[in-house]
């Protein structure tokens, strides 16, 4: 997988007016010069927005993706949860599910004691 070129893929054409109108007219041409895999060109050109959350694009860059194919913001954010239900659990980048217990659990395997009182069930000590 290549998450960093969908990404720049993304980034790119956040930006570019020419790649935007190139994207619109052929989608497969647009992205012919970024190293892709066959389900992230499948992705991009459908929009599949929620097999590129799974496969792990940044929300803030995927947003605007959205937004640029007119995606409203619930669907955008339904279209995610279906991705994750789906495909299954975010392979890579900043929202990989990685089995992360909280803060507690990784406070007590480090011996150390946790004062978390985020609300989140990692109450710690007060």
């Amino acid at each position: 997988m290549s998450l960093y070129y969908v990404q720049k893929f993304l980034y790119e054409l956040n930006r570019a007016p020419a790649l935007q109108d190139r994207y619109r007219t052929d989608p497969q041409s647009a992205l012919e010069s970024y190293d892709l895999t066959d389900e992230e060109l499948a992705a991009l050109a459908e929009p599949d927005i929620g097999l590129l959350f799974h496969l792990g694009v940044n929300g803030q860059i995927l947003m605007h993706f959205a937004a640029f194919h007119q995606i409203e913001w619930a669907d955008y954010l339904q279209r995610m949860r279906e991705g994750i239900e789906t495909h299954g659990a975010v392979r890579e980048g900043v929202y990989a599910m990685s089995g992360y217990e909280g803060v507690d659990a990784h406070a007590e395997r480090l011996g150390q004691t946790s004062h978390a009182t985020d609300g989140s069930g990692n109450e710690g000590e007060s």
